[in-house]
């Protein structure tokens, strides 16, 4: 009995990654074999930067912190300090957004700690 072979579900697998890397540039948008190791090694990328993306915000956040600190006479490491041993709950999120936004109530948070 001869062999039989799912050309047609080979066909579309091999398809649906090369419209997958439509765009790339060269042999890695059309050659089945690099196409497919370019597209894993994107998925691998794309997997490694969405931790990445974590770090580069906090990061972000901690630079807007300590320059809006840094217009109040203090520095970064000092309020986060004073702002844990005051006990108010909030996070470098918030508190970057407020340093950017919203100056007057980053000054209220800055002076409560301070009187401290």
């Amino acid at each position: 009995m001869p062999r039989s072979v799912n050309h047609v579900a080979s066909r579309a697998r091999r398809k649906k990654i090369l419209k997958l890397t439509r765009g790339y540039f060269g042999c890695r948008r059309n050659v089945w074999t690099v196409a497919k190791n370019t597209w894993e090694k994107g998925l691998t990328y794309a997997y490694r930067d969405r931790k990445d993306k974590k770090g580069n915000f906090r990061a972000l956040w901690i630079q807007r912190i300590n320059a809006a600190a840094r217009m109040h006479d203090l520095s970064y490491s000092k309020l986060m300090g004073l702002i844990h041993k005051a006990g108010i709950e909030i996070n470098r999120k918030v508190l970057a957004d407020l340093a950017l936004n919203n100056p007057e109530a980053f000054k209220a948070i800055v002076d409560k700690v301070k009187a401290l």
